[in-house]
């Protein structure tokens, strides 16, 4: 196989069009070409009005060394390398562990990591405080529709992890050698996820699609041999002499407790079980404080977004609804940036404790939503919120409980229309954009949610992304308050072989232990904490 690079087309080019352009990149007649399959096609978006698609391919033809020669020096013609996944270590027939692998929570991370597992014959047992994701969906719309929140199963506890209402976003900027997002990629589309997400540039599946994905991947662990058990929180390790040998478990549903004995156990924590955390401290367990980002939702048509972005191509449904990144260096010394962006998208009620408000983003598949949306957030660090590890918990809880407060004590949380927020005055009264935000918003001055150092920053910096996206600092787009959870406050530091620093067999993985960001960074430290796993149990060198 070669690997076809920089191939590009207009963006209607008819479906002939790329076939023809590989077969006259590699000078060859129809009838030397086997088949080709598209790698990855990106956009070329610097000419609005010219925009490309850009493509990578893999082609099979019939004299492939001779084609190799005749194109010898041209970068773009390469033979394609091994993107397939290949498993660490084979589990002998017949093989089982003193004790079964356990993988606490059942987000991207752990997932991936049970399946892994559970494919490699070691049939793990999967612990989640959450229900699994039909049920969770409903609690989730409780608090949505209803103004009632379930601490155990919402937004962020439960089958799917905080990932599942989200964007469904499948990309990132992690280094990746071995190809193991393709992995991910591949086991949500085998799983139903639309086939696509394995060649566009921003892949994404949505939250709708993403819950039957997630069922069909559980389905999968299970007749393979694992196990999942809802609604079963971790509450204590057993530890001795720096060793794992197991840990407590409470059966929400029954209300009982038992010990599960593993001397492997995946610590697949989601950024948000702050009780989990306490627990690891008590024990002695190494954390140690991070830094992270608060700040806001903001709002805005998404046709603006589309036009600001698009050009003249706004609305061609090949490119879909327009995103954007954007940073700015405040002159405070903080830096502000966009994140999570969310084409077509709506706010997301995402608080997991009672009496505070926490904000997400969150699309659909078709992202047709009237509105985009991302968190503008300040990059904030352990000089922020000195006290130890845990002090960064606390300082997301004092602003999300402020958020509370000033959003009416109902859930609803506070917004202010962006020119309001840039001249400092309450907002009394909606205008263009209406805020998605369910249970619903209370408008108000945003100043007091957020430390002075925060808000100076963001009004400096949506006036300046004003002038990258023409529109952004509208006066009636909305921001809603407060966003608090946009990575872990802290790290479960690990060694190279993936576990604990201080606690031999406990391995902490993804985004609670700060391993991860997103779904896709999360599927991948999910798979290597796996084979880390396997290979201490099957006794295979890395």
């Amino acid at each position: 196989m070669l690997r076809l690079n920089e191939i590009r087309l207009p963006l209607d080019h008819p479906e002939p069009a790329l076939e023809q352009a590989i077969l006259k990149k590699l000078a060859l007649p129809k009838s030397a070409l086997r088949s080709f399959s598209v790698f990855k096609r990106s956009v070329d978006a610097r000419k609005k009005d010219a925009m490309l698609f850009v493509y990578s391919v893999d082609v099979d033809i019939h004299d492939e060394p001779a084609t190799l020669k005749k194109m010898r020096g041209e970068r773009s013609v390469l033979p394609s390398p091994d993107t397939g996944y290949h498993f660490v270590a084979t589990t002998p027939t017949g093989f089982t562990p003193a004790h079964r692998p356990v993988v606490v929570g059942f987000g991207p991370c752990g997932i991936f990591a049970a399946l892994i597992l559970a494919q490699m014959g070691l049939k793990p047992i999967v612990l989640e405080r959450g229900k699994s994701v039909r049920e969770r969906t409903q609690d989730t719309w409780g608090l949505w529709r209803r103004n009632t929140l379930n601490p155990e199963s919402n937004v962020q506890f439960g089958e799917g992890g905080a990932g599942t209402f989200s964007d469904g976003k499948l990309y990132s900027q992690i280094k990746d050698p071995r190809h193991l997002g393709r992995k991910v990629m591949s086991e949500f589309v085998k799983a139903g996820a639309p086939p696509e997400i394995m060649y566009v540039s921003k892949p994404h599946v949505g939250t709708f699609r993403l819950v039957g994905v997630v069922e069909r991947m559980r389905e999968e662990i299970i007749a393979l041999g694992g196990e999942v058990r809802f609604q079963h929180r971790v509450t204590d390790l057993l530890i001795e002499n720096g060793h794992l040998r197991g840990a407590k478990v409470l059966d929400v549903s029954a209300g009982t407790s038992h010990e599960l004995r593993t001397d492997h156990l995946i610590l697949a924590l989601g950024h948000s079980s702050r009780d989990t955390f306490q627990m690891l401290h008590e024990r002695g367990v190494y954390v140690e404080a991070k830094p992270f980002s608060i700040g806001f939702r903001i709002e805005h048509p998404q046709s603006l977004i589309d036009r600001a972005r698009l050009g003249p191509n706004a609305g061609n449904p090949l490119l879909g609804a327009a995103d954007y990144k954007l940073v700015h260096h405040a002159s405070n010394g903080r830096s502000v940036y966009s994140f999570c962006m969310c084409p077509g998208g709506t706010v997301v009620a995402a608080t997991s404790e009672e009496n505070r408000v926490v904000t997400n983003g969150m699309s659909q598949y078709s992202r047709n939503e009237r509105n985009a949306n991302a968190g503008i957030v300040v990059g904030i660090d352990p000089r922020d919120y000195p006290g130890g590890p845990l002090a960064g918990i606390a300082f997301q809880r004092h602003w999300e409980s402020g958020a509370f407060v000033l959003g009416g004590s109902t859930y609803e949380a506070p917004a202010q229309l962006v020119g309001d927020f840039i001249a400092g005055r309450a907002s009394t009264q909606l205008g263009e954009v209406e805020p998605s935000y369910k249970p619903g918003v209370h408008l108000t001055d945003l100043a007091p949610s957020l430390p002075d150092y925060a808000i100076t920053a963001i009004r400096e910096a949506i006036p300046a992304f004003d002038r990258q996206i023409r529109g952004f600092a509208m006066h009636d787009a909305v921001l809603t308050g407060v966003e608090t959870r946009t990575s872990s406050p802290l790290k479960i530091t690990r060694g190279d072989d993936f576990q604990s620093l201080n606690v031999k067999g406990l391995y902490p993985a993804g985004e609670g232990a700060s391993y991860a960001g997103g779904i896709l960074s999360a599927g991948v430290d999910g798979i290597e904490v796996a084979e880390a796993v396997a290979r201490s149990l099957l006794g295979v060198a890395a």
